[in-house]
């Protein structure tokens, strides 16, 4: 069967867009990519795409960028993401992004309401990967008690109080680290302050913190609420991270300027090459009529993709991402409307030639 999607304009060529433009050839895909400041990448190695200049903030250019394309990937800033959406909506083009931010998945789930073409936002790993996992387990259980899902991206060997890199995009982090949570508790959605519940987490022998924080269940409490008695998504740090953080923003009283903030993370903890992406995902409840817990537990660390070591978040966001345009492109999901991550397997991801990086790495 011929793909409905064939050639991908990728907007925001950083720390995860320049390798969603590589996978997606890799995949098959005819790829242009567009940068506010684009630069020369001939030091890739893996074949032809065409890099564009593209301010987003001007609405005919950015109309203009979508002619001929099927779809449209946006791995730019959270806040930039709603005037592409509606453009993606007004010219029938197919819609994907790594948001986090509830506010822009709202209005996206507004667009998709009887669209042609399919909106998939929250493409990333939280929400994105992290929710196809917990998903994909809570399928296999007669009767669910609760889903946990964390995520963390650290430097694999840290330094300092925080224990931290930004190797992800500032405003993301700060931006769920300020913004309240929702979770299902008895049953029923909540919001609760981002970065409470702390608790303890050994992987692999590494012992971790993991506190609330918020946009990495996506659209997932709503479709539990009276299914599951408990649901919550919590980021993973090293221990004492938390604690330098809620001085950072309530003692010194920062709440209120999360640029500041973002930048005095980045000139503080700048990225690192070594860093390492933890998964852990479980699920209580009933299996074969007995009391069940499940885990899935993983460990991706920087990997080698067209001659290239890519950084663990870089590839396991731009997997995530990509595998979810190949399941769209070949029939597996809707070619039209709203696309939610959960709705996605495990099976189906592993299915494509993105996601055969998760079946194939990661094992502690």
């Amino acid at each position: 069967m011929a793909r409905i999607i064939n050639q991908v304009a990728v907007f925001g060529l950083g720390k995860v867009g320049e390798l969603v433009a590589v996978m997606l050839g890799e995949s098959g895909f005819k790829v242009i990519g567009y940068d506010a400041a684009p630069r020369d990448l001939p030091q890739i190695g893996i074949g032809d795409f065409e890099v564009r200049a593209l301010d987003v903030k001007d609405d005919g250019v950015l109309r203009e960028s979508l002619r001929g394309v099927d779809a449209i990937i946006s791995c730019l800033p959270y806040n930039l993401n709603v005037p592409v959406a509606e453009a993606a909506a007004d010219t029938g083009v197919h819609y994907f992004d790594l948001t986090e931010d509830v506010p822009t998945t709202n209005r996206v789930i507004e667009l998709a309401k009887g669209s042609s073409v399919a909106f998939a936002p929250q493409c990333g790993l939280a929400p994105g990967l992290i929710g196809i996992i917990g998903a994909s387990i809570a399928k296999t259980f007669d009767e669910i008690r609760s889903i946990e899902l964390k995520v963390g991206a650290l430097p694999q060997n840290p330094t300092g109080l925080l224990g931290y890199a930004i190797n992800w995009s500032p405003e993301g982090v700060v931006n769920e680290y300020l913004n309240d949570c929702e979770v299902l508790r008895s049953g029923h959605r909540q919001m609760v302050p981002a970065m409470t519940e702390k608790e303890r987490v050994f992987i692999g022998g590494i012992e971790l913190e993991a506190a609330l924080t918020s946009g990495g269940l996506g659209t997932m409490c709503q479709t539990y609420e009276g299914g599951v008695h408990r649901l919550d998504y919590k980021t993973l740090r090293y221990p004492g991270h938390f604690d330098q953080m809620h001085f950072l923003f309530d003692e010194l009283n920062l709440r209120d300027q999360p640029e500041l903030v973002g930048k005095m993370l980045v000139d503080s903890k700048p990225p690192v090459s070594d860093d390492i992406v933890y998964i852990h995902a479980a699920v209580e409840g009933v299996k074969s009529g007995q009391p069940f817990r499940e885990n899935y537990v993983r460990g991706y660390k920087p990997l080698d993709i067209s001659g290239r070591i890519w950084r663990a978040i870089s590839w396991t966001t731009a997997a995530s991402a990509v595998s979810v345009v190949e399941l769209v492109a070949d029939g597996v999901l809707p070619g039209a409307g709203f696309i939610k991550q959960e709705d996605i397997t495990l099976e189906q991801l592993y299915s494509t030639q993105a996601g055969r990086h998760f079946a194939e790495q990661g094992r502690i």
